[in-house]
């Protein structure tokens, strides 16, 4: 027996994928531009800065469901990259590193790049529909 939501999980799903890409996104443009917050923006030719493209590239085309997949392949490999470089260092335990948004956010991406788009997303649109045949 399905679920009482389960026929909702599609539009959940959607919602996850949105709004995970547009915090990520958030993430980018901060590093980039400093907006949200007070910080000014990061060099585009660093390393926080080439990060910033990836979050704020990678999670709007994540949030608008466009190239879905790889887009999220590549910010999980990101964030599995910050995880290791910026937090490990500091002991192995998310919890106790400040990684935890790390882990998650590479965990999500790498859960949305195995399962695709889904509705509500320009993917789906560019998607020939296939006919059903019995």
């Amino acid at each position: 027996m399905e679920s009482i939501l389960g026929k909702y999980a599609p539009y959940f799903y959607a919602l996850l994928r949105i709004v995970a890409g547009l915090m990520f996104a958030m993430h980018g443009s901060q590093k980039l531009l400093g907006i949200p917050g007070d910080q000014p923006g990061m060099p585009i030719a660093s390393m926080m800065g080439f990060a910033g493209i990836v979050e704020l590239v990678g999670g709007l085309l994540i949030a608008f469901g466009l190239f879905t997949s790889i887009a999220a392949f590549i910010a999980s490999g990101e964030m599995a990259v910050a995880f290791f470089m910026a937090h490990f260092p500091k002991g192995p335990l998310p919890i106790l590193n400040q990684g935890e948004l790390a882990v998650l956010y590479c965990f999500l991406f790498l859960y949305i790049a195995a399962h695709g788009a889904g509705i509500w997303s320009i993917d789906a649109i560019r998607k020939p529909r296939t006919a059903v045949t019995y």
